[in-house]
């Protein structure tokens, strides 16, 4: 007998996936490694990991109705990077990106495990008709909560890989 999977469900494993691969990639990588970026104005490790975080916990926290991770739980300060605590990289130019320098790996990924804690519990209480609501009405078509969250992974598993393969260009070229 097969068990039915709930949309809630299949959305926590996407993004489980995504935690996964943020370890995978930052796991034992010092702060220089973390700011590899493989020509000037390109983003580094660190920025992309830093910024596929901040929008899931942006994306999540406005959904849910909360506060951020990022400053609920102080890693605005703990970072300590040169913007407001509502930055989350996106739209940033070359030199604002540049300015992102993470800490440590652990900080990182702490700030990631977290942020999908967080998005893992909002994401239990979900049922099908609430995927259907409209929380964008900004966008024409308005966006719909499933067509957020699906957007949060899409963005999320992009910089991801992106920061998979820089971490592997970056033990080729030293």
């Amino acid at each position: 007998m097969s068990e039915t999977v709930t949309s809630a469900q299949l959305l926590t494993d996407g993004f489980d996936r995504i935690r996964q691969e943020v370890e995978e990639v930052v796991t034992g990588l010092s702060a220089e490694q973390l700011a590899y970026s493989p020509a000037p104005g390109t983003n580094s490790i660190g920025w992309l990991v830093w910024h596929l975080t901040r929008v899931q916990d942006d994306h999540i926290a406005a959904v849910a109705g909360t506060e951020q991770v990022w400053t609920a739980a102080g890693f605005y300060d703990r970072f300590g990077l040169p913007f407001d605590s509502s930055a989350t990289g996106y739209g940033q130019r070359a030199e604002q990106a540049a300015a992102v320098r993470v800490p440590s790996a652990e900080l990182l990924a702490d700030y990631h495990r977290a942020v999908f804690e967080r998005s893992r519990q909002y994401l239990a209480g979900l049922t099908g008709p609430d995927l259907a609501a409209v929380v964008d009405e900004s966008w024409d078509p308005p966006v719909t909560l499933a067509v957020r969250l699906v957007s949060v992974l899409s963005d999320d598993l992009q910089h991801v890989g992106q920061a998979a393969y820089l971490r592997g260009l970056s033990t080729r070229t030293g």
